[in-house]
């Protein structure tokens, strides 16, 4: 029970500080792809800062796997922050270190009982929309037979893609930029069907309160109805007690 309550302090104190290390990563890994070309120095620094908020978000599991009071249930519950850490060893691309930090930011931020849906929301689509316009830039802007050259095509195009409109004006030519397009089309159909749920559970939960007053009245009604019909009942016998008397 003291690991476990450990486990919580740890997850706690490290939320917010995790969560600035990936704003820090935000900005290293959009400084390289926004200015280009970029002098190597600048490069290698952002790199570096990528592979220490990587690290740091690394770390962060092994304590939490330490802390934990049955491991074992918890690397079953979290299979999905361990293939987040372990992505990047696999091949030491970028896009990886991007996915990975993505998904480990991600898992963090759930446990933040504050953050509401529509918060949740709102900055998902936001972050996507983001990296998606970079990731796909950073692999498509070389592409011989590539049409996204610029920042605002590679943002228009995640924004078409991601409300799954597809103009087809701009489109990815290399593997990886396929693969990131049908990532985006894959987040942007289950972001859409959370805003839709979530507009219909508000419906239906502001129609059952209108139903539920509905009821109260009707039986308020009802009671005083009784009431009257008692109070009637009772005035009768006892004008006809009188007239006998």
């Amino acid at each position: 029970m003291k690991e476990q309550t450990a486990q919580v302090r740890w997850e706690r104190r490290t939320q917010r500080p995790l969560l600035a290390l990936a704003v820090l990563f935000a900005v290293a890994y959009a400084v390289p792809i926004v200015i280009s070309p970029t002098s190597r120095s600048l490069t290698d620094a952002c790199t570096a800062v990528e592979w220490v908020v990587w690290g740091a978000f690394a770390v962060d599991y092994l304590v939490r796997l330490v802390l934990a009071e049955d491991r074992r249930r918890f690397v079953r519950r979290h299979w999905l922050d361990l293939c987040a850490v372990a992505l990047p060893l696999i091949q030491p691309l970028r896009l990886l270190r991007l996915v990975s930090t993505l998904l480990l930011v991600q898992r963090r931020a759930r446990m933040a009982s504050q953050i509401r849906l529509t918060t949740y929301v709102a900055g998902a689509v936001v972050g996507l929309l983001m990296f998606g316009s970079l990731a796909v830039l950073s692999v498509e802007r070389e592409s011989p037979d590539g049409n996204i050259r610029t920042l605002g095509d590679a943002v228009w195009w995640s924004f078409t893609t991601m409300t799954t409109v597809g103009y087809g004006d701009h489109a990815p030519t290399t593997g990886l930029g396929r693969m990131i397009a049908v990532g985006l089309m894959l987040s942007g159909i289950a972001l859409l069907g959370v805003v839709t749920a979530n507009i219909a559970a508000w419906f239906i939960a502001r129609f059952e309160k209108d139903d539920v007053e509905e009821r109260r009245q009707t039986e308020a009604i009802r009671l005083l109805t009784d009431e009257v019909r008692a109070l009637r009942a009772e005035i009768a016998a006892l004008q006809e007690q009188s007239v006998r008397q």
